[in-house]
Protein backbone atom coordinates (compact mmCIF):
# COMPACT_ATOMS: atom_id res chain seq x y z
CA UNK A 1 0.00 0.00 0.00
CA UNK A 2 1.37 3.49 -1.08
CA UNK A 3 2.29 5.70 1.84
CA UNK A 4 0.88 8.58 -0.61
CA UNK A 5 -1.84 10.39 1.44
CA UNK A 6 -5.12 10.33 -0.46
CA UNK A 7 -9.23 11.53 0.01
CA UNK A 8 -11.35 10.04 -1.63
CA UNK A 9 -15.12 11.28 -2.20
CA UNK A 10 -18.12 8.88 -1.60
CA UNK A 11 -21.66 10.03 -2.78
CA UNK A 12 -25.10 9.57 -1.37
CA UNK A 13 -25.79 6.92 -3.91
CA UNK A 14 -22.55 5.09 -3.37
CA UNK A 15 -23.12 3.77 0.35
CA UNK A 16 -21.39 0.08 -0.76
CA UNK A 17 -19.83 -1.38 2.00
CA UNK A 18 -19.06 -4.16 -0.64
CA UNK A 19 -16.27 -1.85 -2.29
CA UNK A 20 -12.94 -2.94 -2.79
CA UNK A 21 -12.09 -0.01 -1.03
CA UNK A 22 -12.93 -1.12 2.35
CA UNK A 23 -11.03 -4.56 2.45
CA UNK A 24 -7.96 -2.86 3.95
CA UNK A 25 -7.64 0.21 6.09
CA UNK A 26 -4.89 2.65 6.11
CA UNK A 27 -4.10 5.55 7.83
CA UNK A 28 -2.80 7.34 4.87
CA UNK A 29 -6.23 7.30 3.38
CA UNK A 30 -9.64 9.14 4.38
CA UNK A 31 -13.01 9.08 3.35
CA UNK A 32 -15.46 11.81 2.82
CA UNK A 33 -19.19 12.35 2.52
CA UNK A 34 -20.82 15.49 2.57
CA UNK A 35 -24.47 16.97 2.25
CA UNK A 36 -24.49 20.37 0.26
CA UNK A 37 -27.44 22.65 -0.30
CA UNK A 38 -27.38 22.45 -4.09
CA UNK A 39 -27.96 18.62 -4.14
CA UNK A 40 -31.37 19.89 -2.02
CA UNK A 41 -32.28 22.00 -4.44
CA UNK A 42 -31.29 21.38 -8.04
CA UNK A 43 -35.11 20.30 -8.02
CA UNK A 44 -37.30 20.79 -5.19
CA UNK A 45 -37.31 17.08 -3.64
CA UNK A 46 -39.41 15.13 -1.53
CA UNK A 47 -38.51 15.90 2.48
CA UNK A 48 -38.59 12.37 2.60
CA UNK A 49 -35.91 11.32 -0.23
CA UNK A 50 -34.02 14.26 1.62
CA UNK A 51 -34.30 12.61 4.92
CA UNK A 52 -33.36 9.10 2.99
CA UNK A 53 -30.41 10.35 1.43
CA UNK A 54 -28.72 12.19 4.62
CA UNK A 55 -29.72 9.51 7.35
CA UNK A 56 -28.37 6.61 4.98
CA UNK A 57 -25.13 8.45 4.48
CA UNK A 58 -24.40 9.60 7.94
CA UNK A 59 -25.27 5.48 8.78
CA UNK A 60 -22.80 4.60 6.24
CA UNK A 61 -20.46 6.90 7.58
CA UNK A 62 -20.38 5.79 11.21
CA UNK A 63 -20.59 2.10 9.80
CA UNK A 64 -17.05 2.83 8.11
CA UNK A 65 -15.66 4.92 11.25
CA UNK A 66 -16.60 1.63 13.44
CA UNK A 67 -14.35 -0.30 11.25
CA UNK A 68 -11.93 1.77 11.87
CA UNK A 69 -11.58 3.52 8.49
CA UNK A 70 -10.94 7.45 8.84
CA UNK A 71 -14.26 9.97 7.68
CA UNK A 72 -14.59 13.21 7.17
CA UNK A 73 -18.47 14.19 7.29
CA UNK A 74 -19.64 17.49 6.62
CA UNK A 75 -23.23 17.59 7.79
CA UNK A 76 -25.79 20.23 5.89
CA UNK A 77 -25.60 23.04 8.63
CA UNK A 78 -21.61 22.67 9.66
CA UNK A 79 -20.32 25.64 10.12
CA UNK A 80 -17.21 25.11 7.68
CA UNK A 81 -19.58 23.73 4.68
CA UNK A 82 -18.56 25.58 1.91
CA UNK A 83 -22.11 24.29 0.50
CA UNK A 84 -20.71 23.20 -2.97
CA UNK A 85 -18.67 19.80 -3.44
CA UNK A 86 -15.70 22.11 -5.09
CA UNK A 87 -15.18 24.31 -2.08
CA UNK A 88 -15.40 21.67 0.16
CA UNK A 89 -12.76 19.10 -1.43
CA UNK A 90 -10.23 22.21 -2.16
CA UNK A 91 -10.29 23.54 1.31
CA UNK A 92 -10.14 19.81 2.97
CA UNK A 93 -7.04 19.14 0.49
CA UNK A 94 -5.31 22.18 1.26
CA UNK A 95 -5.79 21.81 5.42
CA UNK A 96 -4.85 18.09 5.46
CA UNK A 97 -2.28 18.05 2.50
CA UNK A 98 -3.65 15.33 0.55
CA UNK A 99 -1.54 14.02 -2.12
CA UNK A 100 -4.09 12.23 -4.11
CA UNK A 101 -7.85 12.74 -4.41
CA UNK A 102 -9.87 9.84 -5.48
CA UNK A 103 -14.01 9.18 -6.55
CA UNK A 104 -16.07 6.85 -7.97
CA UNK A 105 -17.94 7.41 -11.25
CA UNK A 106 -20.88 9.07 -10.57
CA UNK A 107 -24.23 7.98 -12.19
CA UNK A 108 -25.29 11.32 -12.85
CA UNK A 109 -24.19 13.24 -16.04
CA UNK A 110 -24.36 16.51 -13.84
CA UNK A 111 -22.26 15.08 -10.97
CA UNK A 112 -19.47 13.86 -13.57
CA UNK A 113 -19.17 16.84 -14.97
CA UNK A 114 -18.57 18.77 -11.66
CA UNK A 115 -16.32 16.18 -10.55
CA UNK A 116 -14.02 16.26 -13.91
CA UNK A 117 -14.25 20.20 -13.27
CA UNK A 118 -12.94 19.74 -9.65
CA UNK A 119 -9.68 17.49 -10.73
CA UNK A 120 -8.72 20.34 -12.86
CA UNK A 121 -8.71 23.04 -10.36
CA UNK A 122 -6.56 20.55 -7.58
CA UNK A 123 -3.14 20.01 -8.55
CA UNK A 124 -2.65 16.52 -7.28
CA UNK A 125 -3.14 13.69 -8.28
CA UNK A 126 -6.71 12.26 -9.51
CA UNK A 127 -7.90 8.98 -10.20
CA UNK A 128 -11.77 7.69 -10.73
CA UNK A 129 -12.79 4.25 -9.94
CA UNK A 130 -15.98 1.57 -10.39
CA UNK A 131 -18.76 1.85 -8.50
CA UNK A 132 -18.46 -1.92 -8.55
CA UNK A 133 -22.32 -2.02 -8.35
CA UNK A 134 -23.92 -2.66 -11.78
CA UNK A 135 -23.80 -5.46 -14.39
CA UNK A 136 -22.67 -3.72 -17.21
CA UNK A 137 -20.12 -0.58 -17.89
CA UNK A 138 -21.24 2.70 -18.52
CA UNK A 139 -21.22 2.07 -22.30
CA UNK A 140 -21.80 -1.10 -22.91
CA UNK A 141 -25.20 -1.00 -24.72
CA UNK A 142 -23.93 2.24 -26.67
CA UNK A 143 -21.76 -0.70 -27.93
CA UNK A 144 -23.81 -3.43 -28.43
CA UNK A 145 -26.09 -1.54 -30.63
CA UNK A 146 -23.65 0.52 -32.72
CA UNK A 147 -25.39 2.03 -35.52
CA UNK A 148 -28.65 1.59 -34.53
CA UNK A 149 -31.52 4.12 -34.06
CA UNK A 150 -33.32 2.00 -31.67
CA UNK A 151 -31.88 0.43 -28.34
CA UNK A 152 -34.62 -3.08 -27.96
CA UNK A 153 -34.47 -3.84 -24.28
CA UNK A 154 -35.16 -7.44 -25.36
CA UNK A 155 -31.59 -7.86 -27.04
CA UNK A 156 -30.05 -6.61 -24.12
CA UNK A 157 -31.82 -8.57 -21.36
CA UNK A 158 -31.27 -11.68 -22.94
CA UNK A 159 -27.43 -11.03 -23.12
CA UNK A 160 -27.17 -9.43 -19.51
CA UNK A 161 -29.22 -13.44 -18.78
CA UNK A 162 -26.29 -15.15 -21.14
CA UNK A 163 -23.16 -13.29 -19.74
CA UNK A 164 -23.92 -14.17 -16.51
CA UNK A 165 -25.85 -17.32 -16.58
CA UNK A 166 -29.42 -16.09 -14.89
CA UNK A 167 -32.23 -18.46 -15.44
CA UNK A 168 -30.67 -20.01 -18.27
CA UNK A 169 -29.63 -23.88 -19.36
CA UNK A 170 -26.76 -23.80 -21.64
CA UNK A 171 -27.36 -21.24 -24.21
CA UNK A 172 -31.13 -21.41 -23.69
CA UNK A 173 -33.51 -19.66 -21.20
CA UNK A 174 -34.96 -21.95 -18.63
CA UNK A 175 -38.15 -23.52 -20.06
CA UNK A 176 -37.11 -22.43 -23.57
CA UNK A 177 -38.75 -18.56 -23.49
CA UNK A 178 -37.06 -15.64 -22.06
CA UNK A 179 -39.86 -13.06 -21.14
CA UNK A 180 -43.25 -14.23 -19.57
CA UNK A 181 -44.66 -10.30 -19.92
CA UNK A 182 -48.17 -11.61 -20.79
CA UNK A 183 -48.21 -13.49 -17.66
CA UNK A 184 -47.66 -10.36 -15.88
CA UNK A 185 -50.24 -8.09 -16.08
CA UNK A 186 -53.70 -9.06 -13.74
CA UNK A 187 -55.46 -7.38 -11.95
CA UNK A 188 -55.10 -8.22 -7.86
CA UNK A 189 -58.68 -9.71 -7.55
CA UNK A 190 -58.27 -10.11 -3.58
CA UNK A 191 -57.53 -13.71 -4.03
CA UNK A 192 -54.05 -13.53 -1.84
CA UNK A 193 -53.20 -10.92 1.01
CA UNK A 194 -50.99 -8.65 0.90
CA UNK A 195 -48.55 -8.76 2.75
CA UNK A 196 -47.45 -6.83 5.58
CA UNK A 197 -43.94 -5.71 6.57
CA UNK A 198 -42.36 -4.64 9.85
CA UNK A 199 -41.13 -0.84 8.86
CA UNK A 200 -37.85 0.44 10.34
CA UNK A 201 -38.59 2.76 12.49
CA UNK A 202 -35.36 5.73 11.71
CA UNK A 203 -35.43 8.33 13.55
CA UNK A 204 -35.23 11.96 11.81
CA UNK A 205 -36.03 13.91 13.95
CA UNK A 206 -32.95 16.01 13.73
CA UNK A 207 -32.32 15.65 10.11
CA UNK A 208 -36.51 17.45 10.03
CA UNK A 209 -34.97 20.49 12.28
CA UNK A 210 -31.66 21.16 10.40
CA UNK A 211 -33.61 20.95 6.74
CA UNK A 212 -36.00 23.75 8.55
CA UNK A 213 -33.88 26.16 9.84
CA UNK A 214 -31.53 25.82 6.66
CA UNK A 215 -34.77 26.84 5.15
CA UNK A 216 -35.08 23.88 2.61
CA UNK A 217 -37.53 23.97 0.45
CA UNK A 218 -39.54 20.60 -0.01
CA UNK A 219 -42.35 19.07 -1.48
CA UNK A 220 -44.47 16.30 0.33
CA UNK A 221 -45.14 14.70 4.10
CA UNK A 222 -43.44 12.75 6.42
CA UNK A 223 -46.58 11.47 9.20
CA UNK A 224 -43.63 10.56 11.93
CA UNK A 225 -40.14 11.79 11.81
CA UNK A 226 -39.37 9.58 14.90
CA UNK A 227 -40.49 6.52 12.76
CA UNK A 228 -39.11 7.25 8.88
CA UNK A 229 -40.06 3.83 7.36
CA UNK A 230 -37.51 3.14 4.55
CA UNK A 231 -34.52 1.50 4.53
CA UNK A 232 -31.50 3.34 5.35
CA UNK A 233 -28.66 0.44 6.33
CA UNK A 234 -27.41 -2.65 4.51
CA UNK A 235 -28.72 -4.32 7.71
CA UNK A 236 -32.65 -2.93 7.00
CA UNK A 237 -31.75 -3.62 3.09
CA UNK A 238 -31.36 -7.42 3.84
CA UNK A 239 -34.25 -7.37 5.69
CA UNK A 240 -36.63 -6.14 3.22
CA UNK A 241 -35.15 -8.56 0.56
CA UNK A 242 -36.18 -11.44 2.76
CA UNK A 243 -39.28 -10.35 3.59
CA UNK A 244 -40.00 -9.71 -0.33
CA UNK A 245 -38.46 -13.30 -1.56
CA UNK A 246 -40.20 -14.63 1.34
CA UNK A 247 -43.91 -13.36 1.37
CA UNK A 248 -43.77 -10.90 -2.04
CA UNK A 249 -42.73 -13.23 -5.13
CA UNK A 250 -45.11 -15.72 -4.89
CA UNK A 251 -47.48 -12.99 -5.96
CA UNK A 252 -45.23 -10.35 -8.08
CA UNK A 253 -45.23 -11.16 -11.16
CA UNK A 254 -48.99 -11.71 -11.61
CA UNK A 255 -49.72 -8.53 -9.99
CA UNK A 256 -46.64 -6.16 -10.90
CA UNK A 257 -49.17 -4.34 -12.78
CA UNK A 258 -52.17 -3.89 -10.66
CA UNK A 259 -53.31 -0.78 -8.67
CA UNK A 260 -55.37 -0.73 -5.71
CA UNK A 261 -56.73 2.24 -3.31
CA UNK A 262 -54.95 2.81 -0.40
CA UNK A 263 -52.71 -0.33 -1.00
CA UNK A 264 -49.51 1.24 -2.14
CA UNK A 265 -46.91 -1.69 -2.44
CA UNK A 266 -48.96 -5.21 -2.81
CA UNK A 267 -46.45 -7.81 -3.90
CA UNK A 268 -43.21 -5.07 -4.74
CA UNK A 269 -40.56 -5.30 -3.01
CA UNK A 270 -39.96 -1.29 -2.17
CA UNK A 271 -36.34 -2.11 -2.55
CA UNK A 272 -35.60 0.30 -5.76
CA UNK A 273 -34.02 3.11 -3.38
CA UNK A 274 -32.05 1.03 -1.36
CA UNK A 275 -30.61 -0.30 -4.89
CA UNK A 276 -29.96 3.01 -6.28
CA UNK A 277 -28.42 4.17 -3.19
CA UNK A 278 -26.00 1.05 -3.53
CA UNK A 279 -27.01 -0.52 -0.14
CA UNK A 280 -27.60 -3.87 -2.33
CA UNK A 281 -26.47 -4.56 -5.45
CA UNK A 282 -28.36 -6.02 -8.00
CA UNK A 283 -26.82 -9.34 -8.73
CA UNK A 284 -27.01 -10.38 -5.04
CA UNK A 285 -31.09 -9.28 -5.20
CA UNK A 286 -31.22 -11.86 -8.12
CA UNK A 287 -29.40 -14.24 -6.73
CA UNK A 288 -31.11 -14.29 -3.54
CA UNK A 289 -34.82 -14.18 -5.54
CA UNK A 290 -33.51 -16.97 -7.85
CA UNK A 291 -31.98 -19.64 -4.64
CA UNK A 292 -35.64 -19.15 -2.99
CA UNK A 293 -37.74 -19.41 -6.18
CA UNK A 294 -35.64 -22.77 -6.89
CA UNK A 295 -36.28 -24.10 -3.31
CA UNK A 296 -39.83 -23.46 -3.71
CA UNK A 297 -40.89 -24.34 -7.64
CA UNK A 298 -43.63 -26.27 -6.38
CA UNK A 299 -45.53 -23.06 -4.95
CA UNK A 300 -43.87 -19.96 -7.02
CA UNK A 301 -44.46 -20.54 -10.64
CA UNK A 302 -42.01 -19.58 -12.85
CA UNK A 303 -43.23 -16.19 -14.47
CA UNK A 304 -43.28 -14.92 -10.58
CA UNK A 305 -39.58 -14.86 -10.86
CA UNK A 306 -38.75 -14.02 -14.25
CA UNK A 307 -40.89 -11.11 -14.14
CA UNK A 308 -38.90 -9.66 -11.12
CA UNK A 309 -35.21 -10.56 -12.95
CA UNK A 310 -36.48 -8.53 -16.10
CA UNK A 311 -37.26 -5.56 -14.09
CA UNK A 312 -33.37 -5.48 -11.92
CA UNK A 313 -31.44 -7.13 -14.80
CA UNK A 314 -33.15 -6.20 -17.80
CA UNK A 315 -34.90 -2.65 -17.67
CA UNK A 316 -32.79 -0.85 -14.83
CA UNK A 317 -29.78 -1.92 -16.42
CA UNK A 318 -30.85 -1.17 -20.09
CA UNK A 319 -31.59 2.40 -18.54
CA UNK A 320 -28.50 2.93 -16.95
CA UNK A 321 -27.08 2.15 -20.49
CA UNK A 322 -29.41 4.04 -22.59
CA UNK A 323 -28.86 7.26 -20.05
CA UNK A 324 -24.91 7.03 -20.87
CA UNK A 325 -25.28 6.26 -24.54
CA UNK A 326 -27.98 9.57 -25.06
CA UNK A 327 -26.88 12.37 -22.83
CA UNK A 328 -26.46 15.05 -22.42
CA UNK A 329 -28.45 15.66 -25.59
CA UNK A 330 -31.47 13.16 -24.04
CA UNK A 331 -32.49 15.76 -21.30
CA UNK A 332 -33.35 18.15 -24.39
CA UNK A 333 -35.01 15.82 -26.36
CA UNK A 334 -39.14 16.88 -27.05
CA UNK A 335 -40.75 14.63 -30.25
CA UNK A 336 -43.90 16.12 -29.80
CA UNK A 337 -42.94 20.02 -28.74
CA UNK A 338 -45.27 19.75 -25.97
CA UNK A 339 -45.20 22.85 -23.80
CA UNK A 340 -47.97 22.87 -21.34
CA UNK A 341 -47.46 23.24 -17.56
CA UNK A 342 -48.34 20.88 -14.88
CA UNK A 343 -51.56 21.95 -13.24
CA UNK A 344 -51.08 22.98 -9.44
CA UNK A 345 -53.22 19.84 -8.27
CA UNK A 346 -50.47 17.99 -9.10
CA UNK A 347 -48.70 18.85 -5.85
CA UNK A 348 -51.57 19.01 -3.96
CA UNK A 349 -53.61 15.83 -5.57
CA UNK A 350 -56.63 17.93 -5.07
CA UNK A 351 -58.23 16.24 -8.57
CA UNK A 352 -61.47 15.01 -8.39
CA UNK A 353 -59.88 12.24 -11.18
CA UNK A 354 -60.00 9.38 -8.41
CA UNK A 355 -57.31 7.89 -10.54
CA UNK A 356 -54.26 10.70 -10.64
CA UNK A 357 -55.29 11.56 -6.78
CA UNK A 358 -54.76 8.19 -5.49
CA UNK A 359 -51.14 8.14 -7.54
CA UNK A 360 -50.56 11.83 -6.44
CA UNK A 361 -51.29 11.42 -3.17
CA UNK A 362 -48.94 8.47 -2.63
CA UNK A 363 -46.44 10.05 -3.96
CA UNK A 364 -46.56 13.09 -2.17
CA UNK A 365 -47.65 10.53 1.26
CA UNK A 366 -44.81 8.62 0.99
CA UNK A 367 -42.55 9.67 -1.93
CA UNK A 368 -43.52 6.28 -4.09
CA UNK A 369 -45.55 5.01 -6.40
CA UNK A 370 -45.10 1.95 -8.62
CA UNK A 371 -44.18 1.78 -12.11
CA UNK A 372 -47.76 1.34 -13.56
CA UNK A 373 -48.76 4.48 -11.29
CA UNK A 374 -45.98 5.75 -12.56
CA UNK A 375 -46.35 5.13 -16.24
CA UNK A 376 -49.70 4.93 -17.08
CA UNK A 377 -51.72 7.18 -14.34
CA UNK A 378 -49.90 10.07 -14.09
CA UNK A 379 -47.05 9.58 -17.39
CA UNK A 380 -50.35 9.18 -19.24
CA UNK A 381 -51.71 12.01 -18.23
CA UNK A 382 -48.95 14.37 -18.80
CA UNK A 383 -48.64 12.92 -22.33
CA UNK A 384 -51.90 12.73 -23.30
CA UNK A 385 -52.54 16.73 -22.06
CA UNK A 386 -48.84 17.73 -23.55
CA UNK A 387 -47.10 18.91 -20.78
CA UNK A 388 -43.37 20.32 -21.29
CA UNK A 389 -40.73 17.24 -20.90
CA UNK A 390 -39.28 19.68 -18.46
CA UNK A 391 -41.72 19.37 -16.42
CA UNK A 392 -42.28 16.19 -16.50
CA UNK A 393 -38.82 15.90 -15.54
CA UNK A 394 -38.66 18.15 -12.48
CA UNK A 395 -41.57 16.74 -10.92
CA UNK A 396 -40.59 13.25 -10.57
CA UNK A 397 -37.02 13.56 -10.41
CA UNK A 398 -38.11 15.52 -7.19
CA UNK A 399 -41.21 13.20 -5.71
CA UNK A 400 -39.23 9.47 -5.52
CA UNK A 401 -37.42 8.64 -2.73
CA UNK A 402 -35.88 6.28 -5.52
CA UNK A 403 -35.66 8.90 -8.59
CA UNK A 404 -31.69 9.52 -9.31
CA UNK A 405 -31.32 11.20 -12.93
CA UNK A 406 -29.92 7.90 -14.83
CA UNK A 407 -33.04 6.09 -13.58
CA UNK A 408 -35.79 9.10 -14.09
CA UNK A 409 -35.42 11.18 -17.05
CA UNK A 410 -34.76 8.03 -19.90
CA UNK A 411 -37.85 6.40 -18.28
CA UNK A 412 -39.99 9.91 -18.03
CA UNK A 413 -38.97 11.35 -21.15
CA UNK A 414 -37.93 8.41 -22.99
CA UNK A 415 -40.66 5.27 -22.18
CA UNK A 416 -43.14 7.56 -20.24
CA UNK A 417 -43.47 10.59 -22.84
CA UNK A 418 -42.27 9.17 -26.04
CA UNK A 419 -40.39 12.19 -26.24
CA UNK A 420 -37.26 10.78 -27.02
CA UNK A 421 -39.21 9.71 -30.35
CA UNK A 422 -38.60 5.93 -30.13
CA UNK A 423 -35.21 5.25 -28.37
CA UNK A 424 -36.40 3.65 -25.48
CA UNK A 425 -40.08 2.26 -26.16
CA UNK A 426 -41.32 1.41 -29.86
CA UNK A 427 -44.37 3.53 -29.08
CA UNK A 428 -45.80 5.76 -26.73
CA UNK A 429 -47.24 3.97 -23.79
CA UNK A 430 -51.23 5.71 -23.44
CA UNK A 431 -54.27 4.71 -22.64
CA UNK A 432 -58.19 5.80 -21.61
CA UNK A 433 -59.90 4.87 -19.16
CA UNK A 434 -60.75 1.31 -19.90
CA UNK A 435 -57.04 0.48 -19.18
CA UNK A 436 -57.14 1.96 -16.07
CA UNK A 437 -60.77 0.13 -15.03
CA UNK A 438 -59.11 -2.87 -15.91
CA UNK A 439 -55.85 -2.83 -13.97
CA UNK A 440 -56.99 -0.86 -10.86
CA UNK A 441 -60.11 -0.07 -8.83
CA UNK A 442 -60.07 3.48 -8.91
CA UNK A 443 -62.79 3.99 -11.42
CA UNK A 444 -65.25 3.00 -8.96
CA UNK A 445 -65.04 5.75 -6.53
CA UNK A 446 -64.36 8.28 -8.96
CA UNK A 447 -66.97 11.00 -9.85
CA UNK A 448 -65.78 10.85 -13.58
CA UNK A 449 -67.58 8.06 -16.11
CA UNK A 450 -65.08 5.71 -17.60
CA UNK A 451 -67.61 4.78 -20.05
CA UNK A 452 -68.39 8.05 -21.57
CA UNK A 453 -66.11 9.81 -23.86
CA UNK A 454 -67.88 13.51 -23.83
CA UNK A 455 -70.46 14.91 -22.32
CA UNK A 456 -71.60 16.05 -18.40
CA UNK A 457 -68.90 14.19 -16.45
CA UNK A 458 -67.18 12.18 -19.05
CA UNK A 459 -63.56 10.76 -18.22
CA UNK A 460 -61.18 12.62 -19.58
CA UNK A 461 -58.66 9.97 -20.29
CA UNK A 462 -61.03 8.79 -23.09
CA UNK A 463 -61.54 12.10 -24.75
CA UNK A 464 -57.88 12.86 -24.37
CA UNK A 465 -56.56 9.51 -25.55
CA UNK A 466 -58.20 9.92 -28.99
CA UNK A 467 -56.99 13.74 -28.90
CA UNK A 468 -53.75 12.87 -28.70
CA UNK A 469 -53.67 10.89 -31.93
CA UNK A 470 -55.82 12.69 -33.73
CA UNK A 471 -53.51 15.48 -33.00
CA UNK A 472 -50.12 13.24 -33.46
CA UNK A 473 -51.32 11.83 -36.48
CA UNK A 474 -48.49 13.07 -39.11
CA UNK A 475 -45.74 11.60 -36.81
CA UNK A 476 -47.46 8.71 -35.21
CA UNK A 477 -49.75 6.78 -37.91
CA UNK A 478 -46.70 5.40 -39.82
CA UNK A 479 -45.38 4.05 -36.41
CA UNK A 480 -46.52 -0.09 -37.12
CA UNK A 481 -47.44 -0.48 -33.36
CA UNK A 482 -49.99 2.07 -33.67
CA UNK A 483 -51.87 1.76 -36.88
CA UNK A 484 -54.70 -0.12 -35.40
CA UNK A 485 -55.62 3.00 -32.84
CA UNK A 486 -56.17 5.04 -36.46
CA UNK A 487 -58.04 2.40 -37.75
CA UNK A 488 -60.46 2.32 -35.08
CA UNK A 489 -60.30 6.02 -35.44
CA UNK A 490 -61.11 6.20 -38.70
CA UNK A 491 -64.61 4.18 -38.05
CA UNK A 492 -65.34 6.51 -35.51
CA UNK A 493 -68.29 8.79 -37.58
CA UNK A 494 -66.79 12.36 -38.53
CA UNK A 495 -69.40 13.83 -35.99
CA UNK A 496 -67.98 11.73 -33.21
CA UNK A 497 -64.88 12.83 -33.44
CA UNK A 498 -65.60 16.71 -33.29
CA UNK A 499 -67.02 15.87 -30.14
CA UNK A 500 -64.36 13.78 -28.48
CA UNK A 501 -61.58 16.40 -29.90
CA UNK A 502 -64.09 19.69 -28.56
CA UNK A 503 -64.15 18.01 -24.90
CA UNK A 504 -60.70 16.79 -24.79
CA UNK A 505 -59.58 20.55 -25.81
CA UNK A 506 -62.00 21.87 -23.18
CA UNK A 507 -60.59 19.71 -20.35
CA UNK A 508 -56.98 20.90 -21.40
CA UNK A 509 -57.47 24.62 -21.57
CA UNK A 510 -59.72 23.97 -17.92
CA UNK A 511 -56.78 21.57 -16.40
CA UNK A 512 -57.03 23.26 -13.29
CA UNK A 513 -60.51 21.92 -12.20
CA UNK A 514 -60.36 18.61 -13.17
Amino acid sequence: MSNTKKLRLILGDQLNQNHSWFETIHENITYCCMEVIPETEYVMHHIQKIIGFFLAMRQFASELSEKGHQIIYIRLDDDNNQQSFEKNIIQIIENQSFQCFEYLQPDEYRIDQILKNITTKINIDCQVYSTEHFLTERFELQKMFEGKKTFLMENFYRKIRQKFDILMDGKEPLTGKWNYDQDNRKNYDGKYPIPTIKLPENDATNIVAMLEKMAIKTIGTISNPSKFGWCISRKQALDYLDFFVQKCLIHFGSYEDAMVENEPFLFHSRLSFALNIKLLSPLEVVKKAIDYWKENQNTISYPQIEGFVRQIIGWREYMRGIYWAKMPEFSALNFFDHQQKLPSWFWTAKTNMNCLKQAIGQSLNLAYAHHIQRLMITGNFMLLTGTAPDEVDQWYLGIYIDAIEWVEITNTRGMSQFADGGIVGTKPYTCSANYIDKMSNYCKNCQYDKKKKYGHNACPFNSLYWNFYHQNKEKLINNPRIGMMYQTWKKILPDEQQKIIAQAQYYIQNIEKL
